[in-house]
């Protein structure tokens, strides 16, 4: 692919039909190349791997008069000069690229150009189950001197984390993640999830329990029967599907069939015709977790990720089935503390917080002081110690310091990340138990409260995210970007 200069002011469709041939070469030959070698033994020469390259988008901005203003909280141009990433999968991103390009030539006359990057392509992120060379005799050892392989030092959050340092003679960064940042996470999801990253959707709901799945599940295969619906597919763990012409037998036995339990975090995605279908991802216990999969899921640029799950209650006035919405965070998680230092606040997302609020009036029928009987707002206290109640004397006056009505152990990873990140956030939990009240889950009750709670708690998830789909240029603001952020969401 030859590179084309900033003069031919190529237009956004052209640039994205450019990158995906670059793309496509670069693949095409990785992938003849490793072929070869398995039939062969002969491996890549210095001049073949120099096909082995992702394409880089450079945007440039020369402004001759005043500087547009918009309230638009990315695809913006703030300080003149040169800004570039490189791209991976642009066939996929074809919509997101069109999204950040299209204004930044029409309002502020940018130009854009596609070059060939210095960065090869790791032959993992090219392979898929199946390829010759990926079994049988191949050894690893003798693809990784042949072939370039993942770095770690070439994968890295530095963007996100505000760590690059500005040099006058390089470009500044275009993107958060750069195209070997996204091809790490792709794999990654599909490892966790046990479903391809293509299917996953951008309205994301994220639990600590597979009971909150299964509802799910069966709303999928409701919503799939309905005449009208939007929702066209339902993707499960282990690459199984179930589309709208599928019988309800024949559904119930594809879903039945699915082995979600060989992956650490499954993922069931619901597709819609319009592109903003919902996703729901199991990601167990602990804030390890919920920093692993969101560090991954924020390289498909969600429009929202929101946690409900359950939570222990630590005001007297709770009921065990009440919800806590939550406008604050206590981050006793520590897994973040090193980049997202604890004395920085994560503040509540007002368009979030008032479409859970809502939605919760609509499902419930509750309104005013009935629905403040059952929703309480405020800080939640997020430990990376299941077993924190041992340390009660240790804890008791941070938690009264706070304010915290409820504790778990995700939520407050999963804001920071949001706000680390970019992708707007969320939290809705269900009191569960009250550990300091003596109020536990016994058997008997924790089946009843379940049986009563998840269905109606999962409704106001979804409800949720009708309302916030209408609210997309609102729910990307400026409070989540920094002073020089990068030009793309």
């Amino acid at each position: 692919m030859d590179d084309l200069t900033p003069m031919q002011e190529l237009t956004p469709e052209q640039v994205v039909a450019r990158l995906e041939f670059g793309y496509d070469h670069a693949c095409s030959a990785l992938r003849e190349a490793l072929s070869r070698y398995a039939r062969t033994g002969v491996g890549p020469t210095p001049a073949e791997r120099r096909h082995f390259r992702y394409p880089r988008l450079d945007v440039t901005w020369r402004p001759t008069g005043a500087i547009r203003y918009t309230t638009r909280a990315w695809a913006k141009l703030q300080d003149p000069g040169v800004y570039s990433t490189t791209i991976t999968q642009p066939a996929f991103f074809r919509g997101y690229l069109l999204e950040q390009l299209e204004p930044l030539v029409s309002e502020f006359g940018a130009t854009l150009s596609v070059h060939v990057s210095d960065l090869e392509i790791p032959y993992p992120y090219v392979t898929e189950i199946g390829d010759e060379f990926v079994h049988g005799a191949v050894k690893v050892d003798d693809l990784a001197r042949l072939f370039p392989t993942p770095r770690l030092s070439s994968v890295g959050d530095e963007v996100a984390d505000g760590l690059w340092i500005f040099d006058p003679d390089k470009p500044r960064p275009l993107a958060l993640f750069d195209a070997v940042r996204t091809d790490f996470s792709l794999k990654r999801l599909a490892h966790y999830t046990g479903t391809s990253w293509r299917t996953i959707q951008p309205w994301i709901l994220l639990t600590n329990y597979q009971r909150y799945v299964d509802g799910f599940v069966r709303y999928a295969l409701e919503e799939l029967r309905r005449p009208g619906s939007r929702y066209v597919a339902l993707h499960l763990p282990g690459g199984r599907l179930v589309t709208r012409d599928a019988s309800a037998e024949v559904a119930a036995e594809i879903v039945a069939g699915a082995p979600w339990q060989s992956y650490q975090m499954p993922a069931y995605n619901l597709e819609r015709d319009d592109g903003h279908g919902i996703t729901i991802v199991n990601i167990g216990v602990g804030p390890s977790n919920a920093k692993n999969i969101t560090d991954h899921l924020a390289v498909l640029r969600p429009n929202c990720w929101l946690m409900i799950g359950h939570c222990g209650g630590l005001r007297q006035s709770q009921v065990i089935g009440d919800y806590v919405l939550a406008h604050g965070y206590l981050r006793r998680d520590r897994i973040l503390d090193d980049v997202l230092p604890p004395e920085v606040p994560v503040p509540a997302l007002a368009e979030v917080q008032l479409a859970l609020q809502e939605a919760a009036a609509r499902v419930t029928g509750d309104r005013g002081d009935a629905l403040k009987r059952r929703l309480r707002t405020g800080t939640v206290v997020t430990y990376d110690d299941r077993n924190w109640e041992l340390r009660w004397s240790h804890e008791r006056r941070r938690i009264n310091l706070s304010r915290a009505i409820a504790v778990d152990m995700e939520s407050g990873t999963l804001a920071a990340q949001g706000y680390r990140l970019r992708v707007p956030y969320g939290t809705l939990l269900c009191v569960s138990d009250k550990p300091l009240h003596g109020e536990i889950k016994l058997p008997g009750a924790a089946t009843a409260f379940y049986q009563r709670a998840v269905g109606e708690h999962l409704a106001i998830g979804l409800e949720t995210i009708d309302l916030l789909r209408g609210q997309l240029h609102s729910l990307h603001s400026r409070k989540l970007r920094a002073f020089d952020e990068p030009v793309f969401r």
